[in-house]
């Protein structure tokens, strides 16, 4: 089709700044080269309006086109992880124990593509806004644009993204209407017992066998507090205690995380989770103290936008590479505070049989690259074609 060949011949300039990008990874807001590099390239294409400090570091530029419309919102995510990095690659992270292993690197590439194709053409009525956002691996940089004020700012009635697969067919897409990812919640327990000898056990109340009863205790909602029909995951990830072999210590930490979707599903697991650790503390005889931190909303998909932008895949990528109903998923993404905000869609592009997400063995796929750019260019173009 003629916009993924239009996009096709810059792709080699994709792959420029997608490298270039993954050479300079950071963290959370903190993404001071990335935008700059962003707003270099957004201003080279001519965008009309370019407006930066955007929770600390986001970007949004707009983009006009021909006669009125409304405001169609694209969003990437642009910072990375720490993680030492192990991919070999001559591009490799420059800044040591971070690197793009969740393809933030690629959103980013993929939505300048379509930045330069639509200030370019302007083939579209109304106006583009492209959120360049920090921080989506922690603290929550969309919230933190939707509570800045950035859809009432810049009138924005409708927001779409795209996430990179590993696992998917290459230039594939995934979707579904309604709840698409869950929300996360995060919990810390914060033991303190009496240490003492590990020889004289008596003397002492063990925070370590507290901590091992209340991580036990805590999977029993899960198994027995909730209807198996509904999606809840309880995952203890963090146990630390003690020094040496000899001594029971004074204290314990547990740390998890919580996956819902169900708003009253995850009021019943604070309830238990509460009572669980208090009940624990009396029969253990230590004191506890449950720290739980609501996170991300589930992603919910509006399912008109859902269908829309399905139809839009299938132009660029074919009838048989969309699965518009494809199956929900555990993982958390702060677009959910988007979509909380204004009606749109969340979709998956797939990346191929490479390492997983979050793995020091990622690299974002380049050829995928101009499918994605294609798929937002046409997405505008589909939804508000000039008169």
């Amino acid at each position: 089709m003629p916009v993924v060949n239009r996009i096709a011949d810059y792709s080699e300039e994709m792959k420029t700044w997608r490298r270039h990008l993954h050479q300079i990874p950071e963290l959370g807001l903190d993404t001071i080269k990335t935008a700059a590099y962003v707003a270099e390239l957004l201003k080279d294409f001519g965008v009309d309006e370019i407006h930066t400090g955007i929770a600390e570091n986001g970007i949004v530029a707009i983009i006009n086109g021909q006669g009125k419309g409304e405001t169609i919102g694209l969003r990437a995510d642009m910072d990375a992880l720490p993680i030492t990095e192990l991919t070999g690659v001559d591009y490799v992270s420059q800044h040591p124990g971070n690197m793009h292993a969740c393809g933030h690197d690629g959103h980013t590439t993929m939505l300048l593509g379509a930045a330069k194709y639509l200030a370019e053409t302007r083939n579209f009525a109304g106006r583009v806004a492209l959120l360049f956002q920090p921080a989506e691996e922690a603290i929550g940089g969309a919230r933190i644009m939707v509570e800045e004020g950035v859809m009432e700012r810049f009138d924005i009635a409708q927001v779409y993204a795209l996430h990179n697969a590993p696992g998917l067919a290459v230039g594939s897409f995934l979707t579904m209407p309604g709840p698409l990812m869950a929300a996360v919640d995060t919990f810390t327990i914060h033991i303190k017992g009496l240490g003492g000898h590990g020889a004289m056990p008596h003397e002492t109340r063990d925070p370590v066998m507290a901590a091992c009863g209340m991580a036990q205790a805590i999977q029993t909602i899960v198994s027995r507090n909730h209807p198996a029909t509904e999606d809840l995951v309880i995952s203890v990830t963090q146990i630390h205690t003690g020094t040496i072999d000899n001594v029971i210590p004074e204290t314990a930490y547990i740390n998890g995380t919580i996956r819902t979707f169900n708003p009253e599903v995850q009021k019943m697991v604070m309830r238990r989770m509460d009572e669980i650790v208090k009940g624990c503390a009396v029969a253990y005889g230590v004191v506890a103290e449950l720290d739980y931190e609501v996170g991300y909303p589930a992603t919910i998909n509006d399912a008109e936008k859902t269908s829309f932008a399905a139809d839009v895949a299938r132009e660029v990528a074919g009838e048989a590479n969309v699965e518009a109903n494809g199956m929900r998923e555990m993982g958390a993404e702060d677009f959910a505070y988007m979509l909380e905000a204004r009606p749109g869609a969340y979709l998956f592009i797939g990346q191929g049989e490479t390492a997983g997400l979050h793995h020091p063995n990622y690299d974002f796929n380049d050829e995928i690259a101009p499918v994605g750019a294609s798929f937002f260019a046409r997405l505008v173009e589909k939804a508000q074609p000039v008169a």
